[in-house]
């Protein structure tokens, strides 16, 4: 069974930081592509970042030079540094796994909700 577990979210003033985690387990982290969306309320989900175990990064415009994603192999787990957070970061944080070639292989985690006060 796979399952995806993120830790990490909270309230924090603007300027701040905050570290998300997403634990994999169920599946082998190198062979999928491991995403971070958000969430605003009455907004659509939006992907914020994207990594793949070959190295390849990707953010949304709006986080970039702000957060960074990485991995740890070992761990099975991808993470999600952000820094100087705005008001307009918040929002509810998913994990999400998907293989690229077996579609129907993507996988969420059940969210934390990131909280950033004026």
């Amino acid at each position: 069974q796979v399952q995806l577990v993120e830790s990490g979210g909270g309230l924090v003033q603007s300027g701040g930081s905050l570290r998300l985690s997403c634990a994999a387990s169920g599946i082998i982290f190198a062979d999928y592509i491991m995403n971070w969306y958000r969430q605003a309320p009455g907004k659509q989900r939006e992907l914020v970042a994207s990594i793949v175990s070959s190295g390849n990064i990707n953010y949304a415009d709006n986080v970039k030079g702000r957060f960074t994603i990485s991995y740890d192999n070992a761990k099975n787990a991808v993470y999600l540094q952000m820094s100087s957070l705005k008001p307009e970061d918040t929002a509810v944080y998913y994990c999400n796994g998907h293989h690229p070639y077996y579609f129907n292989q993507n996988y969420w985690g059940q969210g934390t909700q990131v909280t950033v006060s004026s």
